[in-house]
């Protein structure tokens, strides 16, 4: 079945990938080329086929075929050997790519405009939906409750065996729309990040005592701030009710353990219970996990990191 997309009297170029079950992998990959064909107004449709004459026609070819060569927009993974791997520092992990990882290795670029990008993308969204198509699990299982991935939404998706008269091709579009949304946020995300790391890194260096980090916006800051050895609070202006944040920097950013609590005392104590164990007026909250406190002020904000720090 065809789909025709931004028709106008341009050539309509082929994207074509397999028909039946789709995946995250060639969700996103074409999500990937729509975006990329999108900022060129290029006119494209997409085929979900397995029709050989289709896909050797293919203007870009993902997930079938057979052949990966990315000059000219070849981009299977399932032929013998595969189609190549991340480089991988010693004791890191292996990812084979997939059809995803290959599309986006070639126009990441192109579409974010940065090469850090591209990195902060493969490694956040290619990488584990790649690692999982080619089997690979990133995490251990420990227990019954297992983690909802953006596989499983895709996997949502698929009409069930009572819907007989639902459309996979159909539901595969929808599909690569949302992933279209993912992506253009992701990326989005990765570019506001990389400039706030420059101005948190500033912030970083012109501070005296370098165990309490008062930053002047939001940013981002957990991964940057985890790089120097001093950071224990980070304090910062909370917009939506305009409250002072204080929060604890943790010993790596994808645990739940801190560099340092806040003391014991605190844990879950509001207003004026707050106030009266830390004696500073305006405090509002102290999180009973001790890794948050919240104050009306800037300046209440900074005693209480300062209280933590000392205690």
């Amino acid at each position: 079945m065809n789909y025709l997309k931004n028709f106008m009297t341009k050539t309509v170029k082929q994207l074509v990938t397999h028909d039946g079950s789709f995946h995250a992998d060639d969700i996103f990959a074409c999500a990937t080329l729509c975006l990329i064909l999108e900022k060129e107004n290029e006119t494209f449709e997409i085929k979900r086929t397995r029709d050989l004459k289709i896909i050797k026609n293919g203007d870009y070819v993902f997930d079938v075929g057979g052949v990966y060569n990315k000059e000219t927009n070849r981009f299977d993974h399932h032929q013998v050997g595969g189609a190549g791997r991340r480089s991988s520092g010693e004791g890191q992990v292996v990812v084979e790519y997939a059809s995803f990882g290959l599309v986006w290795e070639k126009f990441g670029k192109i579409i974010s405009g940065d090469e850090r990008v591209v990195e902060i993308i493969d490694k956040r969204l290619a990488m584990p939906i790649d690692a999982f198509d080619n089997g690979l699990d990133l995490v251990e299982n420990k227990y019954e409750v297992t983690p909802y991935y953006i596989q499983h939404l895709f996997f949502s998706m698929r009409p069930t065996w009572k819907e007989e008269s639902l459309s996979k091709d159909t539901m595969f579009l929808k599909c690569v729309e949302i992933a279209k949304s993912v992506l253009a946020r992701e990326i989005i995300q990765a570019q506001d990040a990389l400039l706030a790391e420059e101005l948190v890194i500033s912030i970083y260096k012109n501070t005296s005592d370098k165990r309490i980090i008062v930053l002047d916006k939001h940013y981002p800051y957990e991964y940057v701030l985890n790089n120097f050895p001093e950071p224990l609070f980070a304090v910062y202006l909370k917009e939506s009710d305009n409250s002072w944040q204080i929060k604890a920097i943790k010993e790596n950013p994808k645990t739940f353990v801190n560099r340092k609590n806040f003391p014991k005392a605190w844990a879950g104590l509001r207003d004026e219970e707050l106030e009266n164990i830390t004696g500073v007026k305006g405090a509002v909250f102290c999180h009973r996990g001790l890794f948050l406190a919240v104050a009306q002020t800037k300046e209440g904000a900074i005693k209480l990191a300062q209280i933590a720090v000392e205690s």
